[in-house]
């Protein structure tokens, strides 16, 4: 999942980042609306968690923005009012859920998942392909019964394989769904992550190298 935070409290943003990036999920951060309009404008995310004061462009304006634009982001909008006119006026500008601070990081993590589940073709919270297992909702993997130990860059590669469902996944499409923007493009760390997973994965051989083309799941 890639995630797009939005917060002028840099603590706040950056520690939430912190905790996102432990679950794997690859998030780009910003201090202010109009550096995230900027970034909407480049990346493609799933989620943008928007603070709904920011000064200058509001969260209000880059909700607005992202309803409009039919990208398909969706949007978890952060507030300190906690009054419910507050979070209709919110809803009413496209967004699709509402968290008011202070917030328990585990809701804000579980709120992201949902809202991920809805910016794709419906996927169930626990995928499956070949004997492998892995729970979005746990954050655990496994294959065959036997746990796998797996990295944060390893479980973001295995989930978006395990979402394409047998298809090949492009290394630049990897690169995009699985890493934030600070990664080089022109690393080997794609391949490199590639290659602990399959070792990861034991026999028989499941993860694929499709040459000049990607990688993909599959016995």
């Amino acid at each position: 999942m890639r995630v797009l935070v939005a917060e002028d409290e840099r603590v706040l943003a950056d520690m939430v980042a912190k905790g996102l990036r432990r679950l794997s999920m690859a998030v780009d951060v910003v201090y202010d609306g109009e550096s995230a309009l900027e970034k909407l404008g480049i990346n493609r995310y799933d989620v943008a968690v928007l603070d709904r004061d920011m000064p200058g462009r509001t969260g209000d304006e880059v909700c607005r923005h992202i309803a409009g634009s039919g990208s398909g982001t969706r949007v978890l909008m952060l507030t300190a009012a906690a009054g419910i006119r507050e979070r209709v006026e919110g809803l009413g500008l496209g967004a699709d859920d509402y968290l008011t601070k202070p917030f328990a990081f585990a809701e804000l993590v579980a709120r992201l998942q949902a809202l991920s589940r809805r910016s794709v073709a419906a996927l169930p919270p626990v995928l499956e392909q070949d004997g492998i297992v892995l729970d979005v909702t746990r954050h655990t993997a496994s294959r065959d019964g036997l746990a796998l130990s797996l990295s944060p860059k390893e479980y973001a590669v295995l989930h978006v394989l395990l979402r394409a469902e047998g298809r090949v996944v492009s290394a630049e499409d990897l690169l995009e769904q699985a890493w934030d923007e600070n990664t080089d493009p022109f690393t080997n760390t794609v391949r490199t992550t590639v290659m602990t997973l399959r070792r990861k994965l034991g026999d028989p051989p499941v993860l694929h190298t499709v040459a000049r083309i990607g990688y993909r799941l599959g016995e």
